[in-house]
This record gives structure tokens, sequence and C-alpha cells, in this order.
């Protein structure tokens, strides 16, 4: 089982000030309680410091969505980004036959994603990403399962800076496990929502 030390040393923490609060700030978010979330090991050449969660959105014993979120920060500013820090996210989830054949899905996944953040009032800039949409057909020995349908959502965009150089991380988390439950099929969960529960520190491989 990995340690807290050795989890915050391969996920980039610690660092700069505003980092560390930044980081911090997701620690302490509170989220509904289908989604689970815990720290995952940080990729480690995007940036000079990072950060990662992993997600799954669950009900019952079923797994209905999974996605990963990773916090970047540069403290010298990112040209592509026009900030020192930077949101990166994969979420996929799989889907019903009549949503999969939609031609504007892509476009509705995409406004799901920008729709979760305004719906929190969050400031964000320089947004980009792809939808991706696929479908697994099986044959020989596999050919009784029945075809299967899946939406990846991969996007990036840049938080804006509060006091002290710091986004509000735990916002734009709140909003990321609003576009989750979504993409799993969740009804959504308002602002002031009771039923949430504060972010685990990171647990051991789990058997899921």
């Amino acid at each position: 089982m990995q340690n807290s030390e050795e989890a915050d040393r391969r996920s980039g923490t610690p660092g700069p000030p505003a980092f560390r609060a930044a980081v911090e700030a997701l620690r302490g978010s509170r989220l509904r309680p289908q989604v689970e979330v815990e720290p995952t090991p940080a990729p480690q050449r995007l940036a000079p410091y990072a950060y990662a969660l992993e997600a799954v959105v669950v009900d019952g014993e079923q797994e209905l969505a999974d996605g990963r979120l990773v916090l970047l920060h540069d403290p010298a500013g990112h040209e592509a980004w026009r900030g020192t820090f930077r949101l990166v996210t994969l979420v996929r989830a799989e889907l019903e036959p009549e949503m999969a054949a939609d031609p504007l899905l892509p476009e509705v996944c995409w406004s799901w994603l920008t729709g979760a953040l305004q719906a929190r009032g969050l400031a964000y800039g320089e947004p980009s990403g792809t939808i991706t949409r696929a479908a697994s057909h099986y044959f020989g020995g596999l050919a009784e399962r029945p075809a299967a349908s899946q939406i990846e959502i991969r996007a990036s965009w840049t938080p804006r800076e509060g006091l002290g150089g710091v986004p509000d991380t735990a916002a734009h988390l709140v909003s990321w496990c609003d576009l989750l439950a979504q993409v799993a099929g969740l009804p959504p969960a308002g602002p002031g929502d009771a039923s949430v529960v504060t972010l685990p520190q990171r647990r051991g491989p789990q058997s899921r």
C-alpha cells in the first residue's frame, strides 16, 4: 500500500504556496456520495507541478462512469494556458444505443462540460477538448455479448485565479463531479444539496 508521503511525492506535492493551497482545497472538497474520488499518481511531464484525482460514479455495485482530473501548475505561466494553472480531464461512460446514435451527441457532451462550470458560476478560459464516440461489436466466442457504445470526453481549461493567485479548485472539482454524474445519467445536485461527502485520503488498492 502506498503511504501518504509517497502519494504526495508522486502526485506533485509539496510545491509553491499557491499550488499547495489549490491542492488542499481539492482535498477538502465536499462531493456527492455517488461519486467516489481519490488521489492517484499524476503525470510528471506536463508541468512543473501536478496533482491528480480519479473518480468513479457508482449505483449500488454498478459503475456508471469514470474519470480523471489533473491539476497542473507552472509558476512562470504558460502561454497556451494564459495563466499559471490548468485543469485537464478524461471522462468515460457507457451509452444506451439510442443515445449513442444521436448525431448531436458530441455537441451535447461538450455543453455538459461548459454547462457544469457555468452552473457553479465559475470563471475559466481557453477551453479545449475532444469528444470521442466508440462502438464495440462482438464475434466468435464473444458473439453473445450485446454491442456496446462508449463516450469519452477529453478536455482542459484554465481556472481563473483568485486571491493570492489561487483558483477555486474545490468548486471546479464539484463542477467536474456534476459532469461525471450527468454523463452517468444521475439527476443533478443543486449547489445546496446536503447529500455530499468529504473527499477521502488515498486508500490502498481495491477490487471493484
